[in-house]
Parts: structure tokens; sequence; C-alpha cells
């Protein structure tokens, strides 16, 4: 036998062996034995007779448990053995709570004493109802986002979505008799910070890891962050590389969208929102590092993340709304998605550390040398300048709002003016509008804001083709204007 989880070793006993004992209780319970050294030789217990008296005694009154005391010979040594069985509920030892990790024992202290007693009590962090916080406390805007979602995932009754807030937070496991619970703080208010410290996300674009060139932050309800990331990411920080298909313009992004999306997702779902700190994305040229303060499952190995394995989240809560919403699914299947997707993409799946105290998987480019594209005008064959390789877009420092100007991207006012005056090529407008419809054939409920990054067009952009098929009887709109489905008519 050998030390481990659930074996310790002592040559003799000192009262102070207490604190050993009830971490072995607050973990998986074990075996301390006195009178062995530390290379596992027995060099026998003194007063042997005694200990086996007085020691379970002692573990009752300080400890307030029983253990099994025996007494072992080996190789005409005396050895005392004591047993410890796991126990349900929480174990201190004169108001300290230690806990055995490993071949080590640790004392618990700020969050990690909150997570264990939660978990004594079958509870997470989010599970936990805040009496001060109430359905007024809650916001307008993110329950109408939800009810949006939800409407369209189909995951949930559309005559609860129709219902009053209490009722929705009933049907979410939301909200109890002593309170609305702490995942409602961060799902349904336009501040979560001002509850849970560090519950937003920071982006920053870096060109070495000591430089910086500009950053953002992402506020608002968990639904709202994630939305906003994925906007802020595909229009501000990304590049994207340019081809044509005869006189169809291409862009392709280094890293998947959907991969992305799910790393964002496990991310927000999974964090560790005690620990006070905020969502990290860090952007270079050639990869995307994303950051969350959080912990693998008890037991769990990366391999086995990595590997087929259950859904089990460290938010249920919050893991349960997000899917009722049609963000995730509920099968423990985002890292086969997203690895997935990168395949799919010709890029290499993320790599995982799970040893920065928290989770970080990141993203690396692949860059490849295209051959050079031509573009088809009528029967004649016209090569494009500019390779391929070169990036249509790089980080600018400029919010999102603000069009960017080019001959390639998007309608500008002055291009709409131009348009409408029938002074712009027709061709380009009538390539574009095609594959407007194309993508809205594919996928009828798509945003404009995906659109929009397919087409490399600004929203204001989108919003004038879609008006223009509207008006010429190609496409139409089902549904309210927040939400609903195109349909392409001819």
């Amino acid at each position: 036998m050998k030390e481990s989880q659930q074996v310790e070793w002592k040559e003799s006993w000192r009262d102070d062996y207490l604190r050993w004992i009830c971490g072995f209780a607050n973990a998986e319970g074990g075996v301390l034995v006195i009178g062995r050294n530390d290379k596992g030789e027995a060099v026998g217990a003194k007063d042997a007779g005694r200990l086996l008296e007085e020691i379970p005694n002692k573990v009752r009154d300080v400890l307030g448990i029983m253990v099994d005391v025996n007494l072992r010979r080996e190789k005409g040594r005396d050895l005392v053995e004591i047993r410890v069985e796991p126990y349900p509920s929480p174990i201190s030892y004169k108001g300290e709570y230690h806990y055995r990790s490993g071949s080590t024992k640790q004392e618990l202290k700020g969050a990690a004493l909150e997570r264990f007693l939660l978990k004594k009590r079958g509870r997470h962090w989010d599970d936990v109802p805040q009496p001060s916080f109430t359905v007024r406390s809650c916001s307008a805007a993110a329950f109408q986002l939800f009810k949006q979602r939800a409407a369209e995932s189909g995951r949930m009754d559309r005559a609860v979505l129709r219902d009053g807030r209490e009722v929705i937070l009933g049907n979410l496991e939301l909200i109890e008799k002593h309170g609305i619970k702490r995942a409602a703080q961060l799902l349904f208010t336009d501040r979560p910070e001002q509850y849970v410290s560090g519950a937003w996300i920071k982006i920053g674009f870096f060109v070495t890891n000591d430089d910086l060139r500009y950053q953002d932050e992402v506020h608002g309800s968990l639904f709202e962050q994630v939305e906003k990331t994925l906007d802020l990411l595909y229009t501000k920080y990304l590049k994207a590389y340019i081809s044509y298909q005869g006189i169809y313009r291409r862009e392709t992004f280094l890293f998947p969208l959907t991969a992305v999306r799910e790393a964002l997702l496990n991310a927000v779902v999974h964090k560790d929102y005690s620990s006070g700190i905020p969502i990290q994305i860090s952007v270079y040229d050639d990869r995307l590092v994303l950051w969350n303060a959080g912990d693998l499952p008890e037991n769990w190995t990366l391999a086995r993340l990595l590997g087929k394995h259950p859904s089990r989240p460290f938010n249920p809560l919050l893991a349960n709304t997000f899917f009722r919403a049609g963000y995730i699914e509920a099968w423990g299947r985002g890292i086969e998605k997203i690895d997935r997707a990168c395949r799919e993409h010709g890029i290499e799946p993320p790599v995982y550390d799970s040893g920065m105290a928290g989770l970080m998987v990141t993203f690396r480019a692949k860059f490849v040398e295209l051959p050079v594209t031509t573009l088809n005008v009528g029967r004649r064959t016209t090569p494009i300048t500019t390779p391929i390789t070169t990036p249509i877009t790089t980080p600018i420092a400029t919010p999102i709002a603000t069009p960017i100007t080019t001959q390639e991207t998007g309608e500008t006012a002055q291009e709409t003016a131009q348009e409408a005056a029938g002074t712009t090529q027709e061709p380009t407008l009538i390539a574009t509008q095609q594959r407007l419809a194309e993508l809205i054939a594919a996928n009828p409920e798509i945003s404009q804001q995906t659109l929009a990054v397919a087409l490399g067009l600004t929203r204001e952009g989108v919003k004038y083709h879609l008006n223009k098929l509207k008006r010429a009887g190609v496409l139409r709109h089902i549904g309210p204007p927040r939400g609903g489905r195109w349909e392409v008519l001819k």
C-alpha cells in the first residue's frame, strides 16, 4: 500500500492529525496509519494500546464523527490504523474545513469553501437564492431576448413564454420561496456585475503578449454578452481573406464561427463566477485565445473532457436556460462540435490548458497560399491582381458602428444614394443580391448581422439590399420584425 488520495502514513500520533481525519471525512474517506515512516516502513507506534482508546474519543469530541481504530502488527511492530468514512455533511476541525486532495491536505477558504459547502448541501453556486433580488430587478430587454430565442428554439412552451416573469422564472427553476437565484442575476439583468463581480467579457487585440493595441468590454445579460462578443469578434477583431468564384466574392475567416461560438458559450456557462474575474479573449494575427476562471468537474482530466463524456455543467441552471433558449445542446457534445468545425475549416482543433487557474482554449490559424482567382466578365477571363492571401480586413480601433468605406465593403450613405440614382455598377449589385438570396434560402432565420459578415457589408447595406429584393418581389419576411424568418419567392 502506498500513500495516495486515501492513504496517509505518520510515524507517531499528534492531536494535530485530527485535521487529516477531517480532510478524509470531507473528501472520499481514507486510512491514516500511525507507526509507518514516509518510505512506508513499519517503525511501530508508541503506546499503541493507549492510542486505541484515546483516538476514537478525541475524534468524536472534536470532529463529531465516529471512526474505526484498529491494531495491526507488521514485522513484530504495532501499527494503529484509523479508517475514516466519507461524510455527506461538512465536517470542521475547530471551525476549519480541511479536504484531502491527491496526497495532500488542504484547508478550504473563500470561494473554494463556499463551493464545498454548497456541494455538501447538494447545491451549486448559481442555485443560491438572493432574497434582496426581486422580479422587479429583472430587465425587460433581457426577458424579451430570452423569449425570442426560446420561441425560435421550440424548447419551451409558447404558452409559458406569454406568461409573466415570475412564471417563466419558475419554469426555469430560478425562483424558490427564499427568493430568486443567482443565475437569474446573470441572465436577466442588464448589468449583472452589479450583483456578481467580474460578470462581463474583456476582448483585446495583441501584436505580442505585452503589446495591446486596443480592447473592448462587453456588458449586459449573459445572452447579450454572447451575441455582442461574437459580433465584435467577426466585425472588428478577426481577419478574413477574400476570394472570388465568378463574380461572387467569398470571405473566409481564420477561425470558423461555429467553433468560436461554441467555445465562447462553454466559457460563459461553465465559468466559476465566484472568482470575480471576467472572461478574457485575446486576439492575435495568428491565434485566438479564450480564458475563463473555471475548473474541470471533480476527478476529471483533460483527456476525459476531450473524449466522450456526459454533460456536467459547472452552473446547471445557467446551462438549462441557455439550452431552453437554443444556444447550447444538453449532451456534452460541445468539444466534438468545435473539433469538427475546425477540421472542416481546414485548421487543427484548439489546444486546451487547465493549468492556468482556469481553462484556456487556443485556436491557431493555418495560412495557405491559394491560387490566383479569376473574375469572369462576359466571355473574357481577367485575373484579379490582388493576392488572395492578403487580408481584406485588419483589426481597427474604431467602433463597429462606424461603417468601413472601401470599394469592397458595404454601402455607406453615399453608395446607397448612388445606387438609388442608378450610377453604381449594376453587375456588382446583382451579384450581391444573388448571394444574399442564396444565404437566406440556405438559412431562412439568418440574422442581418450574419448576412453583413458573410457579404462584407454594413448592416445598413444589408437592409438596403433586403428592401430592394422585397420591393422586387424576390423576398418576403414572415413573423415579427425582431425574429421571424425570410422566404425566397423567386
